[in-house]
């Protein structure tokens, strides 16, 4: 996951607890997963985070 956020940020993690909630919510035990949260600059369009996940599907 990358966040974007101003200098002197450092509450990624926080930011990315949102996104594994909802994977948690919406996945149940399916959901559980492993994340990294990056700060940087900027995201493309002005984004202010940007996730990427990987399902398999049985």
């Amino acid at each position: 996951m990358f966040v974007a956020g101003v200098p002197g940020f450092a509450e990624q993690h926080l930011v990315a607890n949102g996104a594994s909630d909802l994977f948690a919510t919406a996945l149940g035990e399916a959901g559980r997963h492993a994340r990294s949260a990056v700060g940087v600059a900027g995201l493309p369009m002005g984004a202010p985070v940007e996730v990427e996940a990987v399902f398999a599907t049985a």
